[in-house]
């Protein structure tokens, strides 16, 4: 029995390695295509017209075998708050529960995956002209190496008992749903509550990781409701993956972790904390003016916290900053920055309603700051009673000194900025930009590079991206089982039937788009509703650039707030903090962004009065 074990696990862990490594590859091989496109157009005047389509195919196989790796190394974002308060045999028990149900989520999308990808075979990209399968077939092979990789870690952990409880539990549930699905076709919406609230929901408390519990709940809507093949899902879970602009998350995970390996964010941290390191908490606000800076120019609110997180979170740490006060912080400025331009989602909101996207960038300058006083003002509020440290004031000598040190450091947010805005690289490009901006400070400047530590910051980037990318693409997955629900529809009927006028609808706009935030993230929900509620607040007198910062600030909050909001669980992976730790102290933020929420909506000044008349 032991010889057995044995084996097993030298096999898992040659299988593991060789993930991990084929993972780290792809990080370099992503970046390396980017940045040579960049060169190829800008430098040589002859663009690589191949190199987007190749980083794309690459980027989902990079997601899915993040996803492996995440799964292997239990790294994939869960919520424990429940869990954590139970006695031992009823945490044992679902921790079994949650690996069984997750490989339950994992059989249910194997087949329908493979199809998935043999249907891609006839597919030819339009540059490479290549079969769409080699970068369809990422999808499979990830789900088959995470099944793989959850048995090893049940038979480690020979807990068999639980494990058999758990496993009858999770097919007696699922046997009653399936012998109960002809009923279930006839229950219309009330299946929103069953599978979305019910499943999903139950799923999350249970400490089931967050991807799987989202996954189960559209899987077990579909299946169990519907008559619509779960290929479907597997597409739109592709679809969200592979998007260019998501590829901006592992590279600026990477970027973060060079800056840090470097010597960059320690030259930064110390300049910043001459400014203001002798203040009560005063990175606290270089934290969420840092944020206001680079926000908005990857185009992805992940990939701008993981510019920021890793440069400030040590230092803030070492300080007296609790964990938990600073992944709240993170989120409530990632949910306080969505109308910073350029931001994907006004080019979006103005793509699809017809609103001129200069007047939104012109818009979403000031209600961001505007959300971004009040949080300071909370800080401090918040700050008078922890334990911080408190430093000195330093000399005017040292300051110059640090600022001279730090000088490429700082430089690097505004390089990528110019960047973006002069054209030079996309938003997905330009963090290759600052990576190779890094390396060259590293090698050259601060003379700190250490090769031995780049393969392992690799599998890192790879592993965390895989965490968050699988999360997005089961919300997507999500969110489109909702749209074929017909829950839109109904939002729309409910809003156009409201009585009370423009005060009324926007309250209401308020409240609903702060839930679909949470369900749908911000761009699907912008895809599937501005079109429809724009026109009535046209009809009700409210100018559509201000309702459009309401709308988009509304989401903010909802894309991080727990339990469902999918960036705060991005936080918390960037952060590398357990989610129960910051539940209690986003409240407080939270509640400080709605509140500067209803000014934006009641003073529409703030998003209009610098509009050219």
């Amino acid at each position: 029995m032991n010889s057995i074990a044995y084996w097993i696990s030298q096999v898992e862990i040659v299988i593991g390695t060789l993930v991990e490594y084929i993972a780290g590859v792809l990080v370099l091989a992503c970046v390396g295509i980017l940045f040579s496109g960049v060169i190829g157009r800008y430098v040589f005047n002859d663009p690589i017209v191949w190199s987007d389509e190749l980083a794309s195919i690459l980027f989902l196989w990079l997601a899915m075998l993040g996803s492996v790796i995440a799964l292997r190394r239990g790294e994939h974002m869960r919520m424990t708050a429940l869990v954590s308060q139970l006695r031992e045999p009823f945490r044992t028990f679902l921790e079994s529960f949650g690996m069984v149900a997750s490989l339950l989520y994992l059989a249910l999308i194997m087949k329908p995956a493979v199809h998935y990808a043999l249907d891609e075979i006839i597919v030819t990209t339009p540059s490479l002209e290549v079969s769409n399968a080699w970068r369809a077939s990422a999808i499979p092979a990830g789900i088959a190496l995470m099944i793989l990789f959850a048995v090893f870690r049940m038979g480690k952990s020979l807990r068999w008992k639980p494990t058999f409880l758990s496993v009858i539990c999770i097919g007696t549930v699922f046997g009653v749903f399936y012998i109960l699905s002809p009923s279930l076709m006839h229950l219309g919406k009330l299946n929103l509550l069953i599978f979305f609230i019910g499943v999903s929901g139950i799923s999350i408390l249970g400490g089931i990781p967050i991807a799987f519990a989202f996954g189960l709940g559209t899987v077990s809507y579909l299946g169990m409701s519907t008559r619509m093949p779960l290929n479907v899902v597997l597409g739109r879970m592709d679809e969200a993956m592979s998007h260019m602009v998501l590829l901006a998350v592992p590279l600026f995970v990477l970027l973060g972790l060079l800056m840090e390996m470097t010597g960059m964010a320690r030259a930064m941290i110390a300049f910043l904390s001459s400014l203001l390191g002798h203040i009560r908490g005063g990175l606290s606000y270089v934290l969420v003016g840092a944020m206001y800076l680079v926000s908005g120019i990857s185009g992805s609110k992940a990939a701008d916290m993981a510019a920021i997180a890793p440069a400030l979170f040590p230092e803030m740490k070492e300080r007296g900053t609790p964990p938990g006060e600073l992944v709240a912080l993170l989120s409530a400025t990632g949910a306080q920055t969505e109308t910073i331009p350029p931001s994907l989602v006004l080019i979006t909101i103005g793509s699809v309603t017809g609103v001129s996207i200069s007047a939104l960038f012109t818009g979403g300058m000031l209600p961001a700051l505007i959300l971004g006083l009040i949080l300071c003002a909370l800080v401090w509020w918040r700050n008078r009673r922890l334990p911080l440290e408190v430093r000195g004031r330093p000399t005017t000598q040292l300051m110059v000194k640090l600022s001279l040190i730090a000088l490429p450091a700082i430089a690097l947010p505004f390089v990528i900025r110019a960047a973006v805005v002069e054209g030079v690289a996309t938003a997905t490009e330009v963090s290759t930009i600052g990576i190779v901006y890094s390396v060259i400070c590293g090698l050259f400047i601060y003379r700190q590079f250490d090769m031995r530590r780049i393969f392992p910051i690799l599998i890192d980037t790879a592993c965390l991206s895989g965490a968050i990318l699988l999360i997005i693409g089961a919300a997507t997955g999500m969110a489109w089982a909702l749209t074929q629900s017909g829950f839109s529809l109904l939002i729309t009927q409910i809003m156009n039937g409201l009585e009370g006028g423009a005060t009324i609808f926007l309250l209401v706009s308020i409240l609903v788009f702060v839930i679909l935030g949470s369900v749908l993230e911000g761009i699907p929900a912008i895809v599937l509703f501005g079109p429809l509620l724009f026109p009535v607040a046209r009809q009700l007198g409210i100018h559509e650039v201000h309702y459009a910062m309401v709308v988009i600030l509304s989401m903010g909050i909802g894309l991080f707030a727990p339990p469902l909001g999918v960036g705060y669980y991005a936080a918390c992976a960037i952060g590398k903090v357990n989610p129960d730790e910051g539940v209690k102290p986003i409240m407080g933020y939270l509640i400080a962004l709605l509140i500067g929420i209803v000014l934006v909506a009641f003073i529409p000044w703030l998003s209009i009065g610098f509009l050219p008349s």
